[in-house]
């Protein structure tokens, strides 16, 4: 079986210490929760109400519903499979079980090229907000109205990595608590800044100013979405990743991963209502397309310093250091889990799953530290950047949805201590959700990401070429060859669509080509499943192998 390890790893070098066999079951409730929420609350709130009303205006507040709308949807997928198989690196893990390796690395690539980007992202938002302050605009320089990092920003931002990589290898427990107490600020500080452009009173004809309520129409609420809007939502699986260490995975992974997305979407759709509401009626006479002003990278701090709220400016310039960084922690640990699983199914070479003696896969997390200190090179600004990002999520997320109602028919006697209603509605609506996601973020951000699995696809060839032959993951092609006409068709309507398309597919009619397109993808995955009694006997060997699946 593709999880036997004993039998399936090569042997460590020779006076290698012995690693354990299993992470340990340390963090409770509130550090689960805390991992997703801690996810959800970074740079997107700082950031993302500025780029969700620059595509749709004061019709943003819509986006921030539908995005919720998703995001619910897919929660509650992952709510039911955390609960009900907890492992590490479960969104890779569900995929392979239900439809075998094919799938199962592309959700594990996917998983982990929007992992291993989040925290050196998080730490640019943060250097960027932070150049807003005199004395560090040395941090950042503008080129073409974008923030990059300068020489010392760079060095900062790579000691920033440096410090997540090793809170996260001195051990879960300890990165659980460090990171609830991080949250805790996260939580409070927005709150604050959601009271207090309240009480300072807020312009309601903002509501209707720069062009109307929806100046940019529907596509302009649509394209929102990709913008920062889902960016900012995404994370709420990061409990779920950390499934295998969970004390009781079965009361507390469901609530901790609803609980979480339940304070995202309250916290972000007041937050956008303030924004608009606190911005200057002036700046809004002639649109959208700069609200708080050009070359300015702070909008919530530099409106509070043009109401005269100095100190409110200055808390959130501390929160722009601590958010994002609360985020990179934790995005830091979970593209380690990721790693781990891709190795641990073989799809990449054994030594990303060799635990040290506090059960950290210690290689996985210096492989995402040396991978994250490539991505700080100068990039496009963190708008360009969560639209990747996004996509990326997205179709990691669309493997969900095929999972669950494939793991329903496939394990039907297992315990599902959350049990999602109504599955052959949630299921297929919740996988054309994720795909209409993946093509609004275009095609000039669509082709980037599918090259990026081109990519993920080399590795794991290489990866398997260096295997014997009896120690290379199977292709699995007969349950998962669906899976490269799903992100080609995908691929072709984006091309064809109106999101930085060729616009040949008129509007409205794109998202019935979506729609169809998508039912046929997840019929057909479903008609070709793998069988029950062989993941039930996949289920079986990693149960015998030790306490991580109990």
């Amino acid at each position: 079986m593709v999880l036997a390890r004993a039998r399936q790893r090569e042997a460590p070098r020779a006076g290698a210490p012995a690693a354990p066999a299993t992470m340990r079951r340390e963090v409770g409730f509130l550090g689960l929760l805390f991992v997703s929420v801690g996810s959800i609350i970074g740079s997107g709130w700082l950031l993302g109400a500025l780029g969700a009303s620059e595509q749709a205006g004061p019709a943003s507040v819509i986006s921030w519903g539908l995005g919720a709308v998703v995001v619910v949807l897919l929660a509650l997928v992952y709510a039911e499979l955390g609960a009900a198989y907890p492992l590490a690196g479960g969104t890779l893990r569900y995929p392979h079980f239900a439809f075998g390796s094919t799938a199962g690395f592309t959700a594990g690539w996917l998983a982990w090229i929007g992992s291993v980007t989040l925290a050196p992202i998080e730490v640019e938002a943060a250097l960027q907000y932070l150049t807003g302050i005199s004395w560090l605009s040395f941090l950042t320089h503008a080129t073409g109205g974008t923030a990059v990092l300068t020489g010392p920003g760079y060095g900062v931002a790579v000691a920033l990595l440096a410090l997540f990589t090793v809170v996260n290898a001195i051990g879960v427990r300890h990165f659980a608590r460090t990171n609830v107490g991080t949250v805790w600020w996260k939580l409070a500080i927005p709150a604050l800044t959601v009271g207090a452009l309240f009480a300072h009173g807020l312009h309601w004809s903002n509501l209707h100013a720069g062009g109307g309520f929806a100046p940019f129409g529907a596509r302009g609420v649509l394209a929102a979405l990709p913008a920062g809007v889902v960016f900012a939502y995404q994370g709420f699986e990061q409990a779920v990743q950390l499934g295998a260490e969970a004390k009781r995975p079965e009361r507390h992974l469901a609530p901790a991963v609803i609980g979480a997305v339940a304070i995202g979407v309250v916290l972000y759709l007041l937050l956008e209502l303030v924004f608009i509401g606190s911005l200057s009626p002036a700046a809004l006479v002639h649109g959208w397309a700069n609200p708080i002003g050009k070359g300015t990278f702070g909008p919530f701090a530099s409106i509070a310093t043009r109401l005269g709220m100095g100190w409110l400016a200055a808390v959130l310039y501390v929160d722009a250091f601590v958010s994002p960084a609360g985020t990179g922690l934790v995005y830091t640990g979970t593209s380690s889990r990721v790693l781990f699983a891709l190795g641990e199914h073989r799809y990449l070479p054994d030594r990303f799953v060799r635990l040290d003696r506090r059960g950290v896969p210690l290689v996985a997390l210096l492989a995402s530290f040396a991978v994250g200190l490539l991505l700080l090179l100068p990039f496009p600004g963190w708008q360009e950047l969560v639209g990747f990002i996004t996509s990326a999520t997205a179709l990691m997320y669309a493997l969900a949805p095929l999972s669950f109602a494939a793991l329903r028919r496939q394990d039907p006697d297992r315990p599902r201590p959350f049990r999602l209603p109504a599955e052959r509605v949630f299921g297929p609506v919740s996988f054309v959700a994720a795909n209409l996601i993946f093509y609004w973020a275009g095609w000039p951000t669509d082709w980037r990401l599918l090259a990026a699995i081109a990519i993920g696809v080399l590795f794991a060839t290489a990866s398997a070429a260096t295997r014997r032959r009896a120690a290379r993951p199977p292709l699995d092609l007969h349950t998962g060859w669906w899976v490269p006409p799903w992100l080609a068709g995908m691929g072709a309507i984006s091309y064809l669509g109106q999101f930085g398309g060729r616009h040949l597919l008129p509007f409205w009619w794109d998202l019935g080509v979506v729609a169809a397109f998508s039912l046929g993808v997840y019929a057909a995955a479903l008609a070709t499943r793998r069988s029950g009694a062989a993941v039930r006997a996949e289920l079986d060997a990693l149960r015998a192998e030790g306490p991580e699946l109990s």
